[in-house]
């Protein structure tokens, strides 16, 4: 079975031999750990891959791409990282003063330049299962653009901007999406983070009024060309899961260990595949071999009866223990017999 056809019938729960893997590996992790990353993914190779590129944190003018100082994005968002290897935040947001909104333009030139001809030619020559190199995140966009606490204050009191702003960079994204579909990609992807610890960041019922609509279209234009729609959100992200499902989202990459799995798993295993995860704010980093291996059991006993639905997905941290990756993977690798009770 090729990594397309395992990958397919995950997400359509058919029975593939294995769970898929998938291994996302933070910046500076190929950065300062070349040969453990080159190592790991040798002995575990993913099932999911990109169309000759990767959607990065942040869109980037510098080639000095994840290292400590300033740099200006396509967007023209000022970002600060005090050290290697990180993204950073931004620090000067060029829309901080609504009076620059009506004449500011997102980066159309991008996509009016945007050369896809040697996609097709990437996806054919591949047994991967490919994701297109975009990822829409209009809600972070838009704290990038005017600032998060600014952000919150206008959509706290639906100022009227927040909509144009909303607008702007929903239409930008749509187009790139249209563009990305148009090719022999498997999936496109969208994101935005959208929990924190406990809750999402703003109510479910202005979530659903203000974005749910811009992301039924991402899945709408994904299904309308014969594509899969991947989402990635951290935290806690639990009261939102219907109205995923509800759009079309079919993998969804979320911090299971912020919610309760087997709530999860009674309410949605079958309706909507989970991409990953395994807990990296306590687990990876902090914990043992033996706890990683009982983390990734917890979420399989939960979620993998062998029918699909469910994605060895990890991320790797500069501070996780290269044996504990090794360990998830491992675990996934084994068969459900050895589940234990």
């Amino acid at each position: 079975m090729t990594s397309r056809e395992r990958v397919r019938r995950c997400l359509r729960f058919e029975s593939p031999d294995r769970a898929p893997r998938d291994l996302w590996a933070l910046p500076a992790v190929p950065m300062f750990l070349p040969e453990a990353f080159s190592e790991v993914n040798r002995r575990y190779p993913g099932d999911l891959g990109g169309a000759g590129g990767t959607c990065p944190p942040a869109e980037r003018q510098s080639g000095e791409a994840f290292r400590k100082g300033t740099w200006v994005d396509e967007w023209g968002c000022v970002w600060s990282a005090a050290e290697d290897g990180v993204a950073g935040e931004v620090t000067e947001p060029p829309l901080a003063d609504y009076s620059a909104l009506d004449t500011y333009q997102p980066p159309w030139e991008l996509l009016d330049g945007l050369d896809l001809s040697a996609v097709n030619g990437n996806c054919a020559q591949s047994d991967l299962y490919i994701r297109a190199a975009c990822c829409p995140r209009p809600f972070e966009r838009m704290q990038f653009l005017r600032g998060s606490e600014a952000l919150f204050y206008d959509l706290g009191y639906d100022l009227p901007e927040v909509y144009k702003l909303r607008d702007m960079v929903h239409d930008y994204y749509v187009r790139e999406l249209e563009l990305w579909a148009k090719t022999d990609v498997d999936a496109l992807s969208f994101m935005d983070d959208w929990g924190t610890q406990t809750a999402l960041l703003i109510s479910p019922a202005q979530w659903r009024e203000f974005f749910k609509p811009l992301y039924k279209d991402y899945c709408d234009i994904a299904h309308s060309h014969g594509k899969d729609i991947f989402f990635h959100s951290d935290g806690f992200i639990q009261a939102i899961y219907p109205d995923l499902i509800e759009i079309g989202v079919d993998a969804v990459n979320s911090q299971l260990f912020c919610m309760d799995i087997e709530r999860l798993a009674a309410d949605f295993k079958g309706k909507i595949t989970f991409w990953g995860e395994i807990d990296r704010q306590f687990v990876l980093p902090f914990g043992s071999v033996e706890d990683v291996e009982q983390a990734v059991w917890r979420v399989r006993r939960a979620l993998d009866d062998g029918t699909g639905g469910v994605i060895a997905q990890c991320e790797w941290g500069k501070e996780n223990p290269r044996e504990n990756i090794e360990a998830v993977f491992e675990t996934w690798d084994r068969p459900l017999s050895e589940r234990p009770g």
